[in-house]
């Protein structure tokens, strides 16, 4: 019986130091608020900076897209070694006349062309860049919002789980408190040895639901750091001793909400960006039927001179400049499924919007009444606390007087701290539904 006393106050003994030791490494490092991770995590999440690269592709996609609009400039040169020039006056098996040449040769030019009209393809092009640039802004902000909420949920586990930690911790001391005193009673023959028993698995049950704690409060730290983008076992402190503000969270109605979410919602902008692009994409594909034409321009200087006849072994130049026109037929009958399937994808567009719009709404009812729901946790949770406190403090003055069982009071116990549980995590549950609300509908 000496060992099963010993077993918890050596676990106990153990947990104590390690809280210590936690305590005072916390000092030492700076609490951050929630505000404070979000700048961090803003800065330094990978999720983010990723999709800060994709958009600043998107703004480099413009410019190349520009850069069609440019003239096609070319200069070139060559070198050449010349054969025989033979021409067969009477026929492929006569003699042939040898035409004199020089057995080398070299030419040096430039070629341009500008497109002068092509449907209005190249300036409409630029117009998809931008429309993807501003969907790939809207993404980043999706991808904000989603990890500011991401953030939230872990900064809110991990303060719930320190106030768990801090409830446990102290209903430990009391616990070995109340031990000691029962062990006395049971010395002077008041209670039973059965009573010491129970509260000593009380005690051990304590324990290990304080170590379980403990490690949730690591892998919350962790989750929190791999957001804010620093390395995994990075010390952290949060400020969890603050109180949670509720008040100004209950403000704003459901169609509220719901009128801001259809104004400000990224998911929204995204698929209303793809209407966008694709009706421009449409039009893209109907520029294939109208004709093209460019400005086109070549000087070219030789030697020798075999182009033209009479041949000449002497250094000439030769140009043109002019305008050309070019009308592809075979569009008339390629372009017409190629123009159904941009049509489709179009409707296809249209529908996806309309399937998002119904998804946000029900989106924002279902947060919106996880707040309301959350608020009324929390005045029942207050009130639990009360109706608790005042029953553990009758059934501890009845065991006293020997009118109830330590059965009651440890179950008045374990009420109270189910209790201070339940209000945290309703207070907890407020708040993260609420940041919730708020990145659905597109201002967080």
């Amino acid at each position: 019986m000496k060992q099963y006393k010993t077993a918890p106050i050596l676990g106990l003994l153990l947990l104590l130091s390690a809280s210590s030791v936690y305590a005072q490494h916390a000092e030492k490092v700076q609490a951050l608020s929630l505000e404070e991770i979000w700048k961090v995590a803003e800065t330094n999440n990978r999720q983010l900076k990723l999709a800060d690269l994709n958009y600043q592709q998107s703004k480099i996609e413009i410019l190349e897209a520009k850069d069609r609009l440019l003239p096609e400039l070319s200069v070139g040169g060559d070198v050449k070694l010349n054969s025989r020039f033979l021409i067969y006056d009477n026929g492929l098996f006569s003699s042939p006349q040898d035409v004199p040449v020089k057995g080398y040769g070299y030419g040096a030019g430039y070629h341009l062309n500008f497109n002068l009209y092509s449907g209005g393809q190249d300036k409409r092009n630029i117009t998809l860049k931008k429309e993807e640039e501003t969907r790939k802004q809207y993404e980043l902000d999706l991808q904000k919002h989603s990890v500011k909420y991401r953030v939230a949920v872990a900064y809110f586990d991990l303060y719930k789980f320190l106030h768990f930690y801090h409830f446990l911790h102290a209903e430990i001391e009391a616990e070995q408190k109340q031990l000691r005193w029962i062990e006395s009673l049971h010395k002077n023959g008041t209670v039973l040895k059965s009573d010491v028993l129970r509260t000593s698995v009380k005690l051990s049950q304590l324990q290990l639901s304080l170590s379980d704690v403990g490690k949730k409060i690591e892998i919350a730290k962790q989750s929190l750091n791999i957001l804010m983008g620093h390395e995994h076992n990075t010390a952290l402190a949060i400020r969890y001793e603050d109180a949670i503000q509720l008040n100004a969270i209950a403000d704003g109605g459901y169609n509220d909400y719901i009128n801001i979410a259809f104004n400000k919602s990224p998911e929204y902008k995204i698929v209303n960006s793809d209407i966008k692009w694709s009706e421009l994409n449409v039009k893209q594909v109907k520029a294939t039927l109208l004709p093209k034409v460019a400005l086109y321009s070549g000087y070219t200087y030789t030697y020798p001179q075999i182009s033209f006849y009479p041949y000449s072994n002497n250094l000439w130049g030769f140009g043109q400049t002019g305008i050309k026109v070019q009308y592809a037929i075979d569009q008339l009958y390629k372009s017409k499924h190629t123009l159904a399937h941009a049509r489709v994808i179009s409707n296809q567009a249209k529908e996806k919007a309309k399937i998002k719009k119904d998804e946000i709404s029900l989106q924002v009812k279902e947060a919106y009444l996880q707040q309301q729901q959350a608020l009324e946790r929390v005045e029942t949770a207050e009130q639990n606390i009360i109706r608790t406190t005042e029953a553990l403090r009758v059934i501890r003055s009845s065991y006293l007087n020997q009118e109830s069982l330590l059965t009651d009071l440890l179950e008045a116990e374990n009420a109270l701290l189910e209790a201070k549980f339940n209000l945290t995590t309703a207070q907890t549950n407020v708040k993260v539904t609420h940041i919730k609300l708020l990145a659905i509908a597109g201002i967080l």
